[in-house]
């Protein structure tokens, strides 16, 4: 899935996790990866210096950490919280390697 680093997508974002029954914060702090999760509250705490690009990317990370009960969630919401769970793993391109003939 590919998307563009938009206000309106860190939206997007931000209403999936409030569906999900997570709260997000943008606070200062001394976070080794830019962000934190507080399981037992459902809070993730995310550096609030970060820009629009950096808060979409430490979303999304920590989006397969999450227990996320998937009735609770929209139609429209769960159809893009499956395509965001359907994304390649880190470090992964997704390309692959297939035979040509020449």
């Amino acid at each position: 899935m590919s998307f563009k680093y938009t206000p309106n997508t860190l939206k997007k974002l931000e209403q999936l996790y409030e569906e999900a029954r997570y709260i997000i914060r943008y606070e200062k702090g001394n976070f080794n990866s830019g962000y934190c999760v507080l399981e037992e509250r459902r809070v993730a705490v995310i550096n609030k210096f970060f820009g629009i690009e950096g808060r979409i990317n430490a979303l999304i990370e920590i989006l397969p950490t999450l227990s996320v009960k998937e009735e609770e969630l929209s139609t429209e919401m769960l159809k893009w919280y499956k395509e965001l769970m359907g994304l390649p793993a880190k470090g992964d391109d997704g390309s692959s390697q297939t035979e040509m003939d020449i």
